[in-house]
């Protein structure tokens, strides 16, 4: 084999490897099981996987009386996850609210996204995290299915973006939570431990509610950062010019 297939051969494989790590858009449907979901079970009640009623078909379904209610992924390496190294990153959610009752009342609660990271915790909090609050959800809002989606324009940003807050410390004036002195946005963002979807927004307290909750098609979407795709480019144009 001459050496100019053996360069077009070369930067195939690296572009293919790139491509490979993590771009692109992965969805958890239920169809395949949980794929690393979970969802409260134990006295107040269970979280099963429904072959119909979802978005279509299969969903994730909780019956539970608490708090709240938080569905979590810490084994899926396609949620949890470093994300430092992507231009963009976009987490997205179908959620339908059967009932949401605080003492015979319907209700609303907060429904959020939570990314923490459980490494390097030095305030004694059990994470730090960062989260962004996509809307107070009830029955009467959301009983049919919702999507709910966030974008991060730049998960290499220190400051926290418009419109999330961060968890691990609290203000010593306000007492409302917020990120260690010692950790940033960013810092989180690289080490994302577990991705949470939950009802219980830091900083608030509620009483014991009855919650009938789906969930479907759980997605991330990734995109490389530009650096990847002058990368790319390059290799295309290196094989191109060894073809002459």
């Amino acid at each position: 084999m001459n050496t100019n297939h053996l360069m077009t051969i070369a930067a195939i494989t690296a572009t293919a490897s790139l491509a490979g790590a993590g771009v692109g858009t992965t969805t958890t449907t239920f169809s395949s099981g949980d794929e690393g979901w979970v969802g409260p079970t134990g006295l107040g009640g269970a979280t099963n996987i429904d072959a119909t009623g979802g978005n279509p078909g299969h969903n994730m379904h909780t019956v539970f009386n608490d708090f709240g209610i938080t569905f979590s992924n810490a084994t899926n390496a396609a949620f949890a996850r470093d994300y430092s190294g992507y231009e963009d990153i976009t987490f997205s959610i179908d959620t339908k609210v059967n009932q949401i009752n605080f003492f015979g009342i319907d209700t609303s609660r907060p429904w959020l996204i939570e990314l923490r990271d459980y490494d390097n915790v030095s305030t004694g909090a059990p994470w730090v995290s960062v989260w962004y609050k996509f809307a107070d959800i009830s029955a009467a809002q959301h009983g049919d299915w919702t999507n709910f989606s966030v974008t991060i324009d730049d998960p290499t940003a220190t400051d926290l973006p418009a419109g999330w807050g961060g968890y691990g410390d609290e203000d010593p004036g306000t007492f409302e939570p917020i990120l260690p002195a010692d950790r940033s946005f960013a810092d989180v963002l690289a080490g994302v431990d577990e991705v949470a979807f939950t009802t219980l927004e830091p900083g608030f307290f509620f009483g014991f509610t009855d919650h009938d909750v789906q969930i479907d098609n759980i997605s991330v979407t990734t995109t490389p950062a530009p650096g990847a795709a002058v990368l790319f480019a390059a290799l295309g144009l290196g094989a191109a010019r060894r073809r002459r």
